[in-house]
């Protein structure tokens, strides 16, 4: 018998639709389930939420004013570092009231950078902008006193920016002292140094340099403090030593360097000095013959002041060969100072006894030319009136009375320098004195005229 299989179990057609529709529902349902549960998931992790409208847009910009607040203190710190720089340039370099002033104004903008630096350091403590939960409102607060903050903190960075501007003069100064210490200080130890070894030179020619060497060795203690430096003695102090230092050694290097050559010098002025004091010896002993004459064709007024013109010359002749011995002295010894001194001394002794000598026979020339002709000292003496008048009068209708009356006072005196002459045995001398003393005045008055007219007046 052959088994015929049983049919397999077949539901209705509205059942299977069901299911069907089901099927679908459940297979659209899983991604909206899905993505509903991808926030809550992130939320978890503790990240900002991707969307939160006006709340994230002013969270982002409190950020923006939060980043430009930081970039302002950054700048500002940055300023104030490098202008205390500055000040601490000038305060090594400079004592005077205008660099204490600059300080001063220094630590009071300090006090107000620490001010600002200050609120904006609570306003970024004060707001959390990364919360989750910050409120629109809180994000805009914080973004007003940030940008507030950021604005001080700008405000004392111009304040600052325009302090260190006006430090320019002070600072360039400074800079200046600074960069030419170093190099001051090498010249001195190099003047030094070249000063000793000239020394050295000197003293191998048999030449003694005492005085020059106990000048460099006074410089000892001054090389000591250039050696320990600015930062014990000061910057002013120090390039001023250097270049004190620097300037006496040149001078003993180069007074060293002339030694020989002075030593050949002070051996010619001796002999040239002996001989000029002999020869005033022989001139001082011509002037009793001049004087006779003098007393004899002229009255003692021309001649009274030279009486004691013989004696004068010998003392001076004999005092001068005197200090020509102790400068020998002192050439033998190398006392190079003291040999120079003495022989200054002969020659002003010499030059006085040369003028007195010559002072005679130059009276007894100028007594007897007037003698024979005063017209010829009378005209040049109304030449320079005359010359002087005519500038006065020169653009002008009438002379300015500062001018004119010295020159009028001088036509006068000429006149009475005339009138002396008359008579018997008249003054020469006087006569020559008062028309030399009138032109002087005329000389006075042209002098200030032209100095008048050149200056504009």
């Amino acid at each position: 018998m052959t088994a015929t299989p049983s049919k397999p179990y077949s539901p209705s057609v509205p059942g299977a639709h069901r299911q069907a529709m089901r099927d679908v529902f459940t297979l659209v349902a899983l991604p909206l389930v899905a993505a509903l549960a991808l926030p809550a998931a992130f939320a978890g992790g503790g990240t900002r939420r991707w969307f939160g409208g006006r709340a994230e847009s002013q969270r982002a910009e409190a950020q923006a004013a939060k980043d430009a607040a930081a970039a302002a203190f950054y700048e500002l710190d940055t300023a104030q570092r490098d202008l205390r720089i500055s000040i601490e340039t000038i305060t090594a370099v400079d004592g005077t009231p205008a660099a204490r002033r600059a300080v001063s104004d220094f630590e009071a903008l300090g006090r107000r950078i620490d001010e600002a630096s200050h609120r904006y350091i609570e306003a970024v403590d004060a707001h959390d902008l990364d919360r989750d939960d910050l409120e629109a409102s809180a994000a805009a607060h914080a973004r007003t006193e940030l940008t507030k903050a950021k604005d001080d903190l700008a405000n004392v960075k111009r304040e600052l920016d325009r302090f260190g501007d006006s430090l320019g003069p002070l600072l360039g100064k400074a800079e200046t002292q600074l960069a030419r210490l170093a190099p001051a200080v090498e010249r001195a130890r190099q003047g030094l140094l070249a000063a000793s070894n000239a020394l050295d030179a000197v003293r191998e020619t048999k030449l003694r340099a005492d005085d020059l060497a106990a000048r460099l060795a006074a410089l000892g203690p001054e090389l000591t403090k250039l050696n320990q430096g600015a930062g014990q003695h000061g910057v002013p102090q120090t390039l001023e030593r250097a270049e004190r230092v620097a300037r006496e050694a040149e001078a003993i290097r180069v007074e060293a360097g002339r030694l020989p050559e002075k030593a050949a010098e002070i051996d010619h002025r001796l002999v040239s000095l002996r001989t000029r004091a002999q020869a005033l010896t022989t001139r001082a002993g011509q002037v009793d013959p001049v004087l006779s004459e003098l007393r004899r064709r002229f009255v003692a007024a021309c001649w009274q002041d030279l009486q004691h013109v013989p004696e004068q010359a010998a003392e001076n002749v004999r005092q001068a060969e005197l200090k020509l011995k102790e400068a020998q002295a002192a050439r033998d010894a190398q006392r190079w100072p003291d040999a120079t001194s003495l022989l200054s001394t002969v020659r002003a002794l010499l030059n006085t006894t040369d003028e007195s000598v010559s002072a005679a026979r130059d009276r007894l020339q100028r007594l007897n030319a007037v003698q024979k002709d005063p017209q010829q000292e009378i005209d040049r003496t109304r030449f320079a009136i005359r010359d002087a008048q005519r500038l006065a009068m020169t653009g002008r209708t009438t002379p300015d009375p500062r001018h004119a009356r010295p020159l009028d006072d001088s036509v006068a005196r000429l006149e009475r320098a005339i009138a002396s002459l008359e008579g018997r045995n008249p003054d020469y001398w006087h006569f020559l004195t008062e028309t030399e003393a009138v032109r002087e005045t005329v000389a006075r008055v042209v002098s200030q005229i032209r100095e008048e007219r050149g200056g504009g007046h």
